[in-house]
């Protein structure tokens, strides 16, 4: 029998219990690579997703012009964005001299463009010094069952 002496150590035979400790560098490295390479890949497709899921529904609008045509109405020109297949429903109201609305009205936008511009007649219950855009969303959904 061999007498082990303290501190000294024999080499282990090459090969036998793996690379060493470069081949755990080595393979921390690579999973380190896939996992940010995996991750990229996993907000790039999420990413994707969200933006086409999100994208039809963002509808803006403004009024371009309005015109009061009597006492009882008024014409509000309005220009919309939105995607080319949504339905939106814009909310116009106007309001007199004394800050009172006097009309308000819910257009609902079923053209199939990207931007339409439509002018709306706005009926009043006196006279409209201003056309205002209140706000525009998506149409509802309807259920045909």
């Amino acid at each position: 029998m061999t007498a082990v002496q303290p501190g000294a150590t024999q080499p282990v035979p090459q090969g036998r219990y793996g690379g060493g400790p470069d081949a755990d560098a080595r393979a921390d490295r690579t999973l380190r690579r896939l996992a940010i390479v995996l991750g990229s890949l996993l907000a790039v497709v999420v990413g994707y997703f969200a933006w086409h899921t999100l994208e039809p529904s963002r509808i803006s609008a403004q009024v371009v012009a309005f015109k009061a045509v009597s006492d009882q109405s008024l014409e509000i020109h309005l220009e919309v964005h939105k995607g080319a297949g949504a339905v939106a429903i814009c909310t116009v109201r106007s309001e007199d001299a004394d800050h009172n609305e006097v009309g308000r009205k819910d257009v609902r936008i079923t053209e199939h463009a990207k931007e339409v511009d439509t002018v709306v007649t706005l009926r009043t219950t006196s006279r409209g010094t201003t056309g205002e855009l209140v706000g525009c969303q998506n149409a509802p959904k309807s259920s045909t069952s």
